[in-house]
């Protein structure tokens, strides 16, 4: 695409009457969105959502394509799989993707939620149910943006691959299958609900455990025995103050974030008894670090973790075990000169007449995956609050606004595409 794009001036009688396409479509992106909340989707269990979504853009007259993960066993790819839905994919004008995930983390302890939250309910001005902000009302937006486009009769002539997949919560996996089967692209959106920003860069993440065992005793002479649970915090202490050093000292633009590399320690299990002292316990957790850095050091980092916590556990607890498992990806930042940054950019203009602010993410998306094939991309989505969290919503309004901005962002690509300026 050509670094001359359209400008962000008002806009024109065709671009009205798209937006107003799209307003008389919102009932219908609701509507998607909370179909699509109404399918358990965690981890394993996500055939619902996808037979949904793919009835949905089936409905749109798209082709679907189910892309099972990699390495599927025989089988799999019947209840486990992505959806890819490519308009126009020979032509060899500028290629766009919209990618958006349909997986979700657990909504437990399901007592604390208002509601239930597989059952999607609106009060206020908001849309309430797990995945409903993270990322569900994302993905109806951008698909409902194409329905615009053909409903307002403006016909897409240059290459758009929808893609909705699973495993973004944990690898990435689903995202990388469908580059694998077919790795082209220019420029990528993702409506996470960031809001109306513009993301400039992400984090790398890690996922580690470690294990080890104790003795185990009765309790009537704990001394007798070695306690794996206790044991296993001494390595906490150590990984916060790699925490802490990874913070000091921060780059562009993490200078301007407070504290933007996280440790979270998720889990730990141990221990089958309360009246025996535990012999076996692992811990579970997550460590952010900055772009730049080889996820091969921080994975050497957390072993030093490990083995300086070793000599504070005492006799009898057998030497830890690391290993990595789910996320290890390395952060990036965006190519801010893509001339998709300034279409988003002018796009926001024309709707809202500000300038497109921005925001570098201190967790990760898919566009690891897009980055690691080589296209160049941002995320720009709805408002939500509360997502991994109890009672997670997303602001309605603001999923207007996201159907509507991807609606013109389609359409001044196209334009764009074809040499209009």
């Amino acid at each position: 695409m050509t670094t001359s794009l359209l400008s962000a001036e008002a806009l024109d009688a065709n671009e009205q009457r798209l937006l107003d396409v799209c307003d008389e479509l919102m009932p219908d992106t609701l509507a998607l969105t909370s179909d699509l909340v109404r399918e358990y989707s965690v981890l394993g269990a996500e055939t619902g959502v996808l037979q949904v979504m793919e009835q949905h853009l089936l409905g749109m007259g798209l082709t679907v394509e189910r892309v099972p993960l990699p390495d599927s066993p025989p089988g799999a790819a019947d209840d486990r799989y992505n959806l890819v839905s490519v308009i126009n994919g020979t032509s060899n004008r500028p290629h766009l993707i919209f990618n958006g995930h349909l997986d979700v983390v657990p909504a437990e302890p399901v007592s604390m939620w208002t509601r239930s939250p597989w059952e999607p309910w609106q009060q206020d001005g908001w849309l309430y149910g797990r995945g409903a902000g993270d990322m569900k009302a994302g993905i109806a937006a951008m698909v409902t943006a194409v329905t615009a486009m053909q409903r307002a009769g403006f016909d897409i002539r240059f290459p758009l691959t929808l893609q909705t997949v699973i495993e973004e919560e944990c690898t990435g996996h689903g995202a990388l299958a469908c580059l694998a089967r077919d790795g082209r692209g220019d420029f990528a959106l993702i409506p996470e609900p960031f809001g109306a920003t513009l993301t400039t860069a992400q984090v790398g993440t890690l996922w580690f455990k470690v294990t080890l065992e104790g003795v185990p005793a009765h309790v009537l002479d704990t001394s007798a025995g070695s306690n794996a649970i206790e044991a296993i915090q001494a390595v906490i202490a150590p990984l916060k103050a790699l925490e802490a050093e990874l913070n000091a000292g921060r780059e562009a633009p993490y200078d301007a974030v407070e504290h933007p590399f996280n440790l979270n320690i998720g889990r730990i299990e141990g221990g089958n008894w309360a009246s025996s002292v535990p012999c076996h316990a692992t811990l579970e957790g997550r460590i952010g670090f900055p772009p730049g850095v080889a996820a091969e050091e921080i994975m050497d980092k957390v072993r030093q973790c490990v083995d300086a916590a070793r000599e504070g556990m005492g006799s009898g607890i057998s030497a830890p075990e690391v290993s990595f498992h789910g996320f290890r990806s390395e952060g990036h930042q965006v190519n801010l000169d893509h001339p998709g940054v300034a279409l988003l950019a002018d796009c926001h203009r024309a709707l809202t007449g500000e300038a497109l602010p921005s925001v570098a993410l201190t967790c990760t998306t898919d566009l690891r995956a897009l980055n690691r094939y080589g296209i160049s991309g941002t995320c720009y989505g709805p408002v939500a609050e509360r997502i991994h969290g109890v009672d997670e919503r997303v602001d309605i309004a603001s999923i207007r606004h996201t159907l509507r901005a991807y609606a013109l962002f389609l359409y001044r690509w196209g334009q764009a595409a074809d040499g209009v300026a």
